[in-house]
């Protein structure tokens, strides 16, 4: 069953959002907007939302080709409606001019100049709908040398900086690695909805552009200032800190664990966890500042130590501490942890067509306004026949879109 809000409504119920997005920054970010109670539609070219074919994995593996759905679009697109139409087409281009005129927010990632095309310009959007906030997701952003240029999320990644920084050295047979997710797909939703939110709030319509790229290098937090500072490239450590130490994987007896000693006054419990009390005191390791200038002589002394027990007995005895840890988890593990589930991290909806599907709780609680899972991700043009008829489209009118291959 979908997540359910205790009949409360949440706090942008009323807002209405048109989704002219795909694949994963653009549709990331309208649902956020979703789960937060926006009514969002979803328009979608003939073939579907590219996502859709983003498989295997499948949830029905074993339909025909153009009836499967991937799991990678049940991932972005709850609660929204689904619209199918052909965008190049006049009569297509009428029900996105209405659409525009009904909505207070328009999320698109075409590229520079497409929207142009399709006679959409600002100008035209202005004049459609004076209050609309227009939030733009390009590549590189709507201008400079590599505005044409198709923006993904990997590419973004490499010239962003951020491959530069992730990896194991080249020392230890590391390369520049990005990371496991989409992430410069999911800041950029996220920063685009923060905009979104920002311009509702100011009450004026207007024009938001952010880029992959921008959205990478924002990133970057004190990567970047290390680099600024000291005009050097920073290294790649692996799962080790630039600027603090201890804060890194360890490996026991049986597996590995995190160990993140983030103040002072973890470092000297630590050590007494360890049974290494003289390190506290040793003036190599006496601060952050030494433990950061003398790491290679520090970790083969703790990560010696901690191969001694197993996984369980240091995270024990670090927990009781109070030093932050952790174990690596799998994907599956970490939802299954006793805390994700007390928090609702994984729920369930039913989709119209695909049963019980399995979706990421919502990871902001609101206490008065919740957010939640309404509807499972729409099948193709699922409520093409509904929105239309809310635009003023007659049952004929909306056949004769049918018949001519708009909707």
């Amino acid at each position: 069953m979908a997540e359910e809000s205790g009949g409360r409504e949440g706090p942008l119920k009323g807002l209405r959002v048109l989704e002219l997005a795909s694949v994963l920054a653009g549709p990331y970010c309208a649902m956020v907007l979703a789960d937060l109670g926006a009514d969002v539609v979803k328009v979608e070219p003939l073939e579907g939302d590219a996502t859709r074919g983003y498989g295997p994995p499948w949830i029905n593996p074993d339909a025909p080709d153009d009836a499967r759905t991937a799991v990678y679009f049940l991932s972005v697109n709850r609660n929204k409606r689904s619209l199918r139409l052909d965008l190049s087409s006049e009569k297509g281009r009428e029900v996105v001019g209405l659409l525009i005129g009904k909505s207070d927010v328009l999320i698109e990632n075409f590229r520079p100049g497409v929207m142009d095309r399709l006679g959409l310009g600002k100008a035209v959007l202005e004049e459609l709908n004076p209050k609309l906030v227009q939030l733009s997701i390009t590549g590189y952003g709507p201008d400079g040398p590599d505005a044409g240029k198709p923006g993904y999320d990997f590419v973004a990644q490499a010239v962003g900086g951020l491959m530069s920084v992730t990896g194991f050295p080249d020392a230890q047979g590391g390369h520049p690695t990005k990371l496991g997710v989409a992430i410069t797909d999911i800041v950029t939703g996220l920063l685009g909805t923060v905009g979104v939110l920002a311009a509702i709030r100011s009450g004026i319509g207007q024009r938001i552009d952010i880029s992959l790229l921008e959205a990478t290098l924002s990133m970057l937090i004190n990567q970047a200032h290390n680099a600024f500072a000291t005009g050097e490239q920073p290294p790649r450590l692996g799962n080790a800190h630039p600027n603090i130490v201890p804060y890194e994987t360890f490996a026991t007896a049986d597996g590995e664990i995190v160990v993140a000693v983030g103040s002072e006054r973890q470092w000297p419990r630590l050590c007494n966890e360890l049974e290494l009390s003289d390190l506290a005191t040793d003036e190599r390791f006496a601060d952050n500042g030494a433990r950061v200038r003398n790491r290679d002589l520090l970790r083969p002394i703790l990560a010696q130590r901690f191969k001694d027990a197993d996984s369980g007995h240091w995270l024990r005895k670090l927990d009781e501490a109070g030093i932050p840890c952790g174990r690596v988890n799998s994907v599956l593990g970490a939802f299954e942890q006793p805390q994700a589930v007390a928090r609702g991290m994984r729920a369930q909806v039913e989709h119209p067509s695909l049963g019980t599907v399995p979706q990421i709780g919502v990871p902001y609680k609101l206490s008065v306004t919740p957010a939640s899972i309404r509807s499972a991700p729409p099948l193709l043009g699922e409520h093409s026949d509904q929105i239309l008829a809310e635009l003023g489209y007659s049952a004929s009118a909306i056949e004769a879109l049918r018949s001519g291959g708009v909707i």
